[in-house]
């Protein structure tokens, strides 16, 4: 198996695990304090992988270019609000079905890099994509008979809106943060993915903290009590989001931003299961054969 395919499925695990907990911080505080804290309290172990690196293995530091600040600055953004979406969508629908709807990131991304990049993919990763959009449309209907009227009706209500949308800036960040990535390599004595991963991410995540860190400084300072109020399960969302974030840095460094969120894809069975064991939540059958069929996707792009 490939490292990168490794450290995807390690990455959306850890993801899983991290929007389980902002969850948690959602009955505690609005979606803009649940949003704060994967990036806030990120911040630290962002630092604390970097220092290891630069100064516990001598590792060289990369030199700051204007590309890599542009792509920096549209992924940290794009980021900021496919999250803030997404923590917003659990307000609507189970934690599964919510997830499932900004499931059309790869699909997204593979056109996001082609307009911006030209970059294409194989036509297996195609054919794995449109699987798991396949899903996420079977998800939508699970509410209504399943029609074409009802797909089109489904598909235009107003949480698939905002999980598209929220795939869209997902897609978005993730090409964003590959090339921010990849454009580090050019000062560096040899290219490190390793490296070039860790550093994009506590540039990306300080960005991001400090943001909305200003925001709420100066138009919600109480929902910043909230989040300091929580800081204990607050800063177990900071380290999970964290080194979730470095493994699809790093796993993107290596590979194509869309084949990876291809395969990450395999989230959806540690959504179900969080869903269902931890949330008590009741999934329907034309739900699980959706979240089957994002998985198919995922096998697909792994055998052929």
């Amino acid at each position: 198996m490939e490292l990168w395919i490794g450290i995807t499925f390690a990455a959306a695990f850890l993801q899983n695990l991290r929007s389980s907990f902002q969850k948690y911080l959602k009955g505690r505080m609005a979606t803009l304090g649940a949003t704060f804290t994967r990036f806030g309290f990120g911040v630290p172990f962002a630092a604390l992988y970097f220092a290891v690196l630069a100064f516990g293995l001598h590792r060289p530091v990369p030199a700051v270019n204007g590309d890599f600040m542009l792509w920096s600055v549209i992924g940290a953004a794009g980021q900021i609000a496919a999250t803030f979406l997404l923590v917003y969508l659990f307000s609507f629908r189970n934690f599964a079905v919510g997830t499932a709807y900004s499931r059309t990131e790869p699909a997204q991304a593979a056109i996001l890099a082609f307009l911006f990049f030209g970059a294409t993919i194989s036509t297996v990763a195609v054919i794995a994509i449109l699987i798991s959009i396949a899903g996420v449309m079977l998800i939508s209907l699970s509410r209504s008979a399943v029609s074409f009227q009802a797909l089109v009706s489904g598909l235009m209500t107003r949480t698939a809106m905002i999980g598209i949308a929220s795939g869209t800036l997902f897609g978005l960040s993730a090409i964003s943060y590959r090339a921010a990535s990849l454009s580090l390599a050019a000062s560096l004595p040899q290219p490190d993915s390793v490296m070039q991963a860790s550093f994009t991410l506590l540039v990306v995540i300080v960005m991001q903290a400090v943001a909305m860190l200003a925001y709420m400084l100066a138009f919600d300072r109480k929902e910043l009590g909230k989040v300091i109020r929580a800081w204990r399960p607050a800063l177990a969302v900071g380290f999970v989001g964290a080194t979730a974030s470095f493994g699809w840095f790093f796993a993107m460094t290596l590979q194509q931003a869309a084949i990876v969120k291809a395969v990450a894809q395999v989230e959806m069975l540690f959504t179900i299961a969080t869903s269902v064991l931890f949330f008590r939540e009741r999934i329907t059958r034309v739900e699980l054969a959706g979240c089957g069929l994002v998985v198919c996707g995922v096998l697909v792009l792994l055998i052929a």
